[in-house]
């Protein structure tokens, strides 16, 4: 009976996991950028009742072992780093990136990622992102314009990252927008605000500009979606609902019959 409830109960953790990361998921569904994610299982440790045998040859056939689980796990949960859609927003400091990679932020002497692209200048002319974050060419360096020359208008934003604009009545290039790609993007660790930092899993980063070394292009005047597909999360709610109440009732009848031994006479 021990053994019934502790797996229940185990069974319980890991489908509150699963929850977790489905509500989660469907809070993002209108959160730019966002990577759905999902969660995987295992079973846990087993006891080993009798041992599996040989046969003889002749009198005796073989035995396959038996042993009793103690219930589930939630391995993993894992990130679905597939591109989501093109929201056009009509805005020109929107950028979309049209396929891997991520816009570089200075954070400190430390560098995060992202893919949210609502960029603008700030009072000092540096480039930032939607977070007040200095957004970063391929070299590390801040993206600034010089404001004591005038403010810029009809600012641009091409594939290949390049931002002009108008100052002064010359149309100048402030800068070139840089990307960060990684080996395996589904390693990286994220931090909030639709941040991310690098692991050990993830590798290390590599600089291009858009269009270079496996990055996309920037899409000026859009945003990319979140990849939440909420029919998917509703369906995969649902079952996860059914297992979490299957265990309940497994600790219920666990109980009961823990009662009726307790009241024996």
């Amino acid at each position: 009976m021990m053994r019934c409830m502790s797996s229940a109960v185990a069974g319980l953790k890991a489908h509150q996991t699963a929850l977790d990361v489905i509500g989660n998921n469907i809070s993002n569904v209108d959160t730019p950028s966002f990577k759905s994610g999902s969660v995987s299982f295992r079973d846990t440790m087993y006891q080993t009742t009798q041992a599996a045998s040989k046969g003889d040859g002749a009198s005796r056939a073989g035995s396959n072992p038996v042993q009793i689980g103690y219930g589930a796990a939630a391995s993993s949960v894992t990130d679905d780093v597939g591109k989501g859609g093109e929201d056009e927003t009509g805005r020109t400091g929107d950028v979309y990136i049209d396929g891997e990679g991520f816009l570089i932020v200075a954070d400190g002497t430390d560098k995060k990622y992202t893919r949210v692209g609502r960029l603008d200048f700030d009072s000092d002319g540096n480039l930032t992102d939607g977070n007040g974050g200095y957004v970063l060419d391929k070299g590390g360096n801040k993206i600034k314009y010089d404001t004591s020359k005038g403010d810029l208008s009809n600012t641009s934003i091409a594939p290949d990252g390049t931002i002009t604009a108008t100052q002064g009545g010359s149309v100048v290039t402030v800068g070139q927008i840089g990307l960060a790609n990684f080996k395996n993007a589904a390693g990286l660790q994220k931090i909030g605000n639709s941040y991310y930092k690098e692991t050990n899993n993830s590798g290390a980063a590599t600089f291009a500009t858009p269009g270079g070394d496996g990055t996309g292009t920037l899409v000026s005047g859009a945003l990319e979606a979140s990849n939440t597909d909420l029919a998917a999360e509703f369906s995969n709610m649902v079952m996860y609902e059914r297992a979490y109440q299957a265990n309940t009732k497994m600790i219920s009848v666990a109980d009961e019959m823990y009662q009726t031994l307790v009241n024996m006479k």
